[in-house]
């Protein structure tokens, strides 16, 4: 079967289309033909090499979020998930490819009338940005701002911020025709890359969802307001500077949090309720996905040169 792996680390170009084995269910795995693939921030990260010290090295078979038809069960699974349309999360490898693997835990059966592509979308965007609302004790009437709000996650948070009753909902983002496009999905102020601009924005915030990381993180530390929380979600931009805490220990007085957030240690039967219930919404359109462009599986460095590049409004999907 055709499958994508990093060739070589580091540029798109270093993504190579080749022919794998069709991967065997093991006990307590399905076997999923799929019909749309996530492309993902993490994805990026991974392929330029940056999680090597984490056991990720080169031939990796890239993706972790797929939807499609269960053609194979291993041991110990029902038999009655076979030929069902399903989302699923195979981990962080296995997803760019004609037929995944994924533990039955980690999948989900798809409503009606939502779509593989909208369900990658949303599917791992969709429970991090609830999380890390929840994460940050977020409350009706408060403000907060979504720090790179272009992606699929950011385009969730939004969403959910707006619809949970937020004071006001400011994101972060490259033009102006992005931030209409998120006003449309609920956001109140649009500010630049570096939080610059939107004069009648809010002066500080209550909280910050922050996807990008990377050394202007300090900054909006400072645009905390007094009892203020931070949560971290992603470092599609780098690592933050490392003595960032400083900010933290010099704002001393105003008691504010900082937290990272990974959905890995929110407990699976959380993760699968809060999914289902998005789907449910998607399915319904009251919870929006936003899928940037639909590309063959051969095309997954156009795809990536496309997210280096910052040109993604959503999300990628790649189809086989």
């Amino acid at each position: 079967m055709k499958a994508v792996v990093i060739r070589t680390f580091g540029d798109p170009d270093g993504l190579e289309v080749t022919d794998v084995p069709v991967p065997v269910p093991a006990p307590g795995q399905v076997r999923i033909a799929t019909e749309a693939i996530g492309v993902g921030g993490v994805d990026a990260v991974i392929r330029r090499g940056a999680l090597a010290a984490y056991g990720f090295r080169e031939g990796h078979l890239l993706g972790s979020e797929v939807a499609g038809s269960v053609t194979a069960v291993g041991e110990g699974v029902d038999a009655s998930w076979m030929g069902r349309r399903v989302w699923a999360f195979t981990g962080l490898s296995g997803g760019y490819a004609e037929q995944a693997v994924a533990a039955v835990e980690d999948v989900l059966a798809l409503p009606d009338g939502l779509a593989g592509t909208d369900a990658v979308t949303l599917g791992g965007s969709g429970v991090v940005a609830h999380f890390a609302l929840d994460r940050a004790r977020f409350a009706p009437g408060e403000t907060v701002l979504v720090r790179g709000a272009a992606g699929s996650i950011g385009i969730t948070a939004v969403q959910l911020a707006a619809a949970g009753g937020a004071g006001a909902v400011a994101v972060t983002t490259s033009s102006a025709a992005r931030g209409a496009r998120l006003r449309d999905l609920g956001a109140t102020h649009v500010l630049g890359r570096s939080g610059e601009g939107g004069p009648d924005a809010p002066g500080g915030f209550d909280l910050v969802i922050d996807v990008v990381g990377g050394p202007q993180l300090p900054l909006f530390l400072d645009r905390l307001n007094s009892n203020g929380r931070y949560v971290v979600v992603g470092v599609v931009g780098g690592q933050p500077p490392a003595d960032f805490g400083m900010r933290l220990m010099d704002a001393f007085r105003r008691s504010l949090s900082f937290a990272t957030l990974s959905t890995d240690t929110v407990p699976g039967p959380d993760r699968r309720a809060v999914r289902s219930s998005q789907f449910a919404d998607a399915a319904l359109g009251d919870l929006r996905t936003v899928v940037h462009e639909v590309l063959p599986l051969e095309q997954a460095a156009l795809a990536h040169h496309a997210m280096d590049a910052g040109e993604v409004f959503g999300r990628i999907v790649l189809t086989p």
